[in-house]
């Protein structure tokens, strides 16, 4: 037995308390925590380096992300010019149409200059190789892109030149207006022939179309026949294949190396060329992958031109995904009615009245459906609005509609009958057309 322990005064001293033998942690009220281990310290310590790094390496995407914003919203090129002309004659201008509809001019613009000298010399002006007219719905549902033959016969209203003096008013051939009187001019020129507020325009050169195709790895087209042409840079098999940049300008812009050498087979190519890249966008989700949308969007800004309301990426942007849930199959395209000039069957004119109906179906921001023959030749409809108010379908009495063939001889098509109440139908296609001709 050990000795026992008294206190001074001989009185027995109390046991001492248990010793706290509880691990570190346990819970147990009042007990204190060991010195942490080495091991411990170390590891908080690469926790706190590894949260501060990503921090860092989030602001510094963030930085990357903002800087990339900003050079491709740098690229795009205000049109001030054109605005403050518009601006000088507001009131010889359309009523705007619904407010959420958009009325977009699309001119392509066939400039000699800034590295596209190789389509031709410089001789200080532009023309409008290229002109649709694009109309949103107010819903998104559908969008119609129409284009104006460059050759077509127009009242051109007297306009201001680059260098201040104004042109006289003339009846003349369509692109005449850009050549000498810009955009400005040629918006005037479309307004008045339609009757459509245009609400904003974009001017693309030569070279932004290529980097454009090049930047969703080319579009596949549908070729007939085989071509050689040394003057579009075109030496192209038969059948279905992908174009790249050159070869793809080259095929939009061939007039005479290709069909009966019309600028009515060219716009019918051209809208083949567009709605094949639409369903390539489309169907590749160019739009919700960053990787793939940021060469698109550099390409296209780097050759745009645009006016004050949409001359910033984050409206172009806003713009492209409203049309996100567009079906391809109302996404359309086709031609402002049209047929040889009685004067010169070099040049068109409209064709009256399904001109002025498909410009007032735009207007009134309502349907319009497109069609064409099984051997991919338009074949014109004549619209549902003048059909007799009568049940069932109704065969409509309109004039023989004339245009030119393959063989360059004149030819006479007749109106399809069309439902009463159906929206109006013209020659034309959908962005979900197979190149070849078959719906996809």
């Amino acid at each position: 037995m050990g000795a026992d322990v008294t206190t001074q005064g001989g009185t027995p001293a109390p046991p001492p308390e248990p010793e706290d033998v509880s691990p570190a942690g346990d819970g147990a009220e009042g007990a204190d925590t060991p010195p942490a281990a080495p091991a411990a310290r170390k590891g908080r310590r690469w926790l706190r380096v590894l949260g501060l790094s990503t921090v860092l390496l989030l602001l510094a995407g963030t930085g990357t992300a903002w800087y990339l914003y900003k050079q491709l919203d740098g690229n795009i090129k205000t049109d001030f010019r054109t605005a403050n002309e518009l601006e000088r004659i507001q009131a010889e201008r359309p009523t705007p149409g619904p407010t959420s509809a958009e009325n977009i001019l699309l001119i392509g613009s066939d400039n000699r200059g800034n590295g596209n000298t190789e389509y031709g010399k410089d001789s200080g002006t532009q023309r409008s190789d290229t002109t649709i007219l694009l109309h949103l719905s107010a819903d998104r549902s559908s969008a119609t892109a129409v284009s104006i033959p460059r050759d077509l016969m127009a009242h051109v209203p007297s306009c201001t030149q680059a260098n201040g003096t104004m042109t006289q008013e003339k009846y003349v051939q369509f692109n005449w207006a850009f050549q000498f009187g810009g955009a400005a001019c040629t918006i005037r020129t479309v307004e008045r022939m339609t009757g459509i507020r245009i609400d904003h325009h974009l001017i693309v050169d030569f070279s932004g179309f290529k980097k454009m195709v090049d930047a969703v790895d080319g579009v596949e087209v549908c070729v007939p026949k085989a071509i050689r042409d040394p003057e579009a840079h075109l030496n192209l098999p038969a059948g279905k294949q992908t174009l790249y940049g050159e070869q793809a300008l080259g095929y939009v812009r061939a007039r005479y190396s290709i069909g009966d050498g019309s600028d009515t087979q060219r716009m019918n190519r051209q809208q083949d060329f567009l709605a094949s890249l639409v369903n390539k966008i489309r169907s590749d989700g160019v739009l919700l992958n960053p990787t793939k949308l940021y060469p698109l969007l550099s390409a296209a800004t780097s050759s745009l031109t645009a006016d004050p309301g949409l001359d910033s990426l984050g409206e172009l942007y806003d713009l492209v995904r409203s049309l996100e849930n567009t079906p391809t199959s109302a996404v359309r395209f086709l031609t402002a009615p049209r047929q040889p000039y009685i004067n010169n069957n070099d040049r068109d004119e409209l064709i009256q009245p399904e001109a002025n109906q498909l410009f007032a179906t735009l207007r009134a921001d309502k349907p319009v459906g497109v069609s064409g023959t099984t051997d991919g030749t338009p074949k014109p409809t004549a619209p549902a609005t003048t059909a007799p108010a009568t049940a069932g379908p109704t065969a409509v009495a309109e004039p023989t509609v004339t245009g030119s063939g393959e063989d360059g001889k004149s030819r006479g098509t007749k109106p399809t009958p069309v439902p009463s109440g159906g929206e109006p139908t013209f020659p034309g296609t959908t962005a979900d057309q197979d190149i070849c001709g078959k719906a996809q």
